[in-house]
């Protein structure tokens, strides 16, 4: 991002957040100088009904018509209430939907940079280091570049918690994952476990619980624990697998969405909401987040009361993880000059020594050709 719009989000933002926290605190039944009429816009998202992760989803969009006095109702919808999750680009794109609030795992195929914007094997594994790659090292500008050339403005990122796996079958290193069926979102995710000897396939969310009640599959990657818990994961399975101690998700350890609307709705909206919209989402991604973890640390007491048990990888794993990982990540960034940029700025943060993620001598031998 230039620094004169660096500056201007940061400005929005400070601003807007004030002016959200007070009508996060404080009932407004008539907002003084509305509109005359409120443009209602329909945005869906990837979370289910009556998981955590849409309650905070709901909430957003009720503040919206507040913040931005009445100008813009936001009508939000679960996941595949609208459309299927994986074609909820498209239906943004077509006007079915105006907006969406997406995992990118859903989509790799159509654009391979995706990948490397949320997250992925042994990708970032804070928040903050997320934040710095969109907002000091580019990652935004390029997202808005790639959604622009596909009808949509992208506005923000917005963080997620790690995603574990739930699997029937005790499993005490990656070595016995080998010949396991199991469910991944698909891309470099089922990739790296492929690499590893599992069988994988791709399962959308409504197909997995009954997957793993008739023993279709051993295993699933899902979300965090307390959405799985909401989906009834503890009922069919026995087990909540964890990387090592000092990676706990290696496959997906920050998992930000998106939020976007079609480029030709964004553009017919006044500066000001846009700047409001692009603030309130900065904010969001920070409510999102502490969310989730509030939920999924109340979540631990309630597998251990339904029999689950945890069990950690152990530390060499992580070893064996980065042979699978890291080859994948040249594969998937050399797919298109795109993706290529988004690695670089992936490792451009990662190795900035306040960061310290990478060892560069894991990266011997590997090229981004593009």
């Amino acid at each position: 991002m230039k620094n004169a719009s660096r500056r201007e989000f940061l400005k929005t933002t400070t601003k807007a957040g004030v002016a959200a926290a007070a009508v996060a605190t404080v009932s407004m039944p008539h907002v003084a100088g509305a509109q005359a009429k409120t443009r209602e816009l329909k945005i869906q998202s990837s979370w289910a009904a009556g998981t955590p992760g849409y309650k905070a989803f709901e909430v957003w969009c009720k503040n919206m018509a507040e913040v931005t006095s009445g100008e813009i109702d936001l009508k939000p919808f679960p996941e595949s209430a609208v459309a299927g999750d994986a074609v909820v680009f498209d239906a943004v794109r077509n006007g079915v939907l105006d907006g969406q609030n997406i995992f990118w795992t859903r989509w790799p195929s159509r654009m391979p940079a995706s990948v490397f914007m949320t997250g992925f094997p042994l990708g970032p594994a804070s928040p903050a280091v997320w934040d710095v790659a969109y907002y000091s090292h580019g990652m935004i500008d390029l997202a808005r570049e790639l959604y622009a050339k596909n009808g949509l403005y992208f506005v923000g990122n917005v963080h997620s918690d790690a995603n574990f796996l739930h699997s029937k079958l005790p499993v005490k290193s990656l070595a016995d994952f080998k010949g396991k069926k199991m469910r991944f979102p698909g891309g470099i995710i089922a990739e790296t476990f492929a690499a590893l000897g599992v069988s994988t396939t791709l399962l959308p969310g409504s197909d997995v619980y009954p997957a793993l009640e008739k023993n279709i599959i051993d295993a699933t990657d899902w979300v965090g624990p307390a959405v799985n818990f909401a989906q009834g994961f503890h009922q069919v399975t026995k087990y909540i697998v964890i990387g090592p101690k000092q990676a706990p998700s290696l496959h997906q350890s920050v998992d930000p969405m998106d939020i976007a609307f079609s480029l030709r709705v964004w553009q017919s909206l006044s500066p000001k909401v846009q700047k409001i919209i692009e603030a309130e989402t900065a904010r969001y991604s920070l409510v999102h987040y502490t969310t989730m973890m509030k939920a999924d640390g109340e979540s631990w007491a309630k597998y251990k009361a339904a029999g689950n048990e945890v069990i950690y990888l152990p530390e060499s794993d992580l070893e064996v993880f980065k042979k699978a990982a890291i080859p994948l990540w040249f594969k998937w960034a050399n797919k298109d000059k795109d993706a290529g940029r988004a690695l670089k700025i992936i490792l451009e943060t990662s190795q900035d020594p306040a960061f310290n993620l990478i060892d560069p001598k894991d990266l011997e031998g590997f090229e981004i050709k593009q």
